[in-house]
């Protein structure tokens, strides 16, 4: 019943930004914890950053800690993921990620099926 859809990837430039979106479906009385993953083609899926329930708190991986930003969208209930400085290894497909509780490093309860961000070099 909770339905995960991402939105935003696309094609950018090495030192380029771009704004990823998700937002899930059946939003329970006390909201979601949300987060986002990335796999890179023959690579295994990989924690990104993660925002807690309440929204006032975020944690993120050394890779991409000091370039994205998680930050809740309050119009839509969702999160925003904003890529900065983007590399050539941040190519991946961006996978968001809902649970009830908390967004682990390795697990979430619902899972979308991901934004394509190629970045060039």
């Amino acid at each position: 019943q909770v339905h995960v859809v991402e939105s935003g990837g696309g094609v950018v430039q090495a030192g380029g930004s771009l704004r990823l979106s998700c937002e899930a479906s059946g939003r329970p009385v006390g909201g979601y914890a949300m987060g986002w993953f990335r796999q890179a083609e023959g690579k295994e899926r990989e924690f990104v950053g993660a925002i807690l329930r309440s929204g006032r708190g975020t944690y993120y991986s050394d890779s991409v800690k000091g370039r994205f930003t998680i930050s809740k969208d309050s119009s839509r209930n969702g999160v925003i993921l904003e890529m900065n400085n983007l590399k050539p290894d941040d190519t991946a497909l961006y996978i968001c990620a809902a649970d009830r509780l908390r967004v682990e490093t390795t697990r979430a309860e619902y899972w979308g099926q991901g934004t394509q961000v190629t970045v060039s070099s």
